[in-house]
């Protein structure tokens, strides 16, 4: 090729308006986004290759009375059980208080008052606080001070000990900022014409927010709800202390009771296994159920989310 035919090329790039900047931070975004897809992809083909010849109807509903450790014997239905309790009661305590917080701080509160900056401080410091810690704050707060306190000093405790309830608001605690956080871009995003119209037509500012900001909202603050079942489906730490139990012979009836919890068991059969080979199938195939279960709410929420937003879409 000719030194004039390459500079023609070149001039011919420019005049088209090729970005060679452009192009390369697009492909290394593609290839980010790739890789991570990838190693997704390899976690989950893991899974379900040491996992599935465990994995079966029996498994799934079979109980914890037998050998936990025997691949012959073993179920995990009252661990399923538990996990999708604890999951439901946390989503049912965090996303009100959530969503109540993201209206605070987006239609009320000044954004460069003292206060408002506190909040934002606090619920982004509490965002980055480890796992572990939020276990020991329910140990600390739900259980040994507000449970005890509600029992008064019986000699039996009935609140003041691990239960379901103290575990589902330790976990309410540590998803709230994704629940905030969600709720708060969802509020932004609306245009201010529907806050304006509603408030010149005669509204109050708190029937303009429940009739026109909230349910438009309404996806961004399920969005949210789906981040925070995803987050706390899989957590083990926060719940070692305020309601796991390592085996339970019945199902927990109410929300003081103890519960086995799928987390909880996959560490069980990773530590505690007198035999870790002979195990590591009950081990992968407990996972498995616990990525499914993890899905199948995660898929209920984003159903629900398309279903309202197919509703709104039909209402305007």
């Amino acid at each position: 090729m000719s030194t004039t035919t390459v500079k023609a090329s070149r001039l011919d790039f420019r005049s088209r308006g090729f970005d060679f900047v452009s192009f390369a931070f697009t492909s290394l975004t593609g290839l980010a986004t790739l890789f991570i897809l990838g190693v997704l992809a390899i976690i989950i083909a893991n899974v379900v290759w040491h996992g599935w010849s465990t994995f079966s109807w029996r498994f799934l509903t079979g109980s914890a009375d037998q050998d936990m450790f025997d691949v012959n014997k073993a179920g995990v239905l009252p661990m399923v059980i538990g996990t999708a309790l604890r999951v439901l009661v946390m989503t049912v305590f965090v996303v009100p208080v959530g969503v109540i917080t993201a209206v605070y701080l987006t239609e009320y509160a000044q954004s460069t008052a003292l206060t408002t900056r506190i909040i934002r401080g606090a619920v982004n410091n509490l965002a980055g606080v480890p796992s572990i810690v939020f276990g020991l704050f329910g140990l600390g707060f739900f259980i040994s001070f507000i449970g005890r306190g509600i029992d008064g000093g019986a000699p039996e405790p009935h609140w003041g000990k691990p239960a379901i309830l103290w575990a589902s608001l330790t976990l309410s605690v540590m998803t709230l900022p994704l629940v905030i956080v969600a709720t708060e871009e969802s509020l932004r995003a609306i245009t201010p014409g529907l806050r304006e119209a509603s408030l010149a037509l005669g509204a109050t500012k708190l029937e303009t927010i429940i009739k026109i900001v909230v349910p438009e909202a309404l996806p961004g603050i399920l969005t949210g709800g789906i981040l925070a079942v995803g987050r706390a489906g899989g957590e083990v730490a926060p719940i070692l202390f305020t309601g796991a139990a390592y085996y339970m012979r019945d199902l927990p009836h109410s929300l003081t009771d103890q519960f086995m919890d799928l987390g909880y068991h996959v560490f069980i059969l990773s530590t505690q296994s007198p035999d870790i080979e002979k195990t590591r199938p009950i081990l992968f195939a407990t996972v498995l159920a616990l990525l499914l279960l993890t899905l199948s709410l995660n898929l209920v929420a984003v159903i629900v989310r398309a279903r309202v937003r197919k509703k709104m879409r039909a209402g305007h």
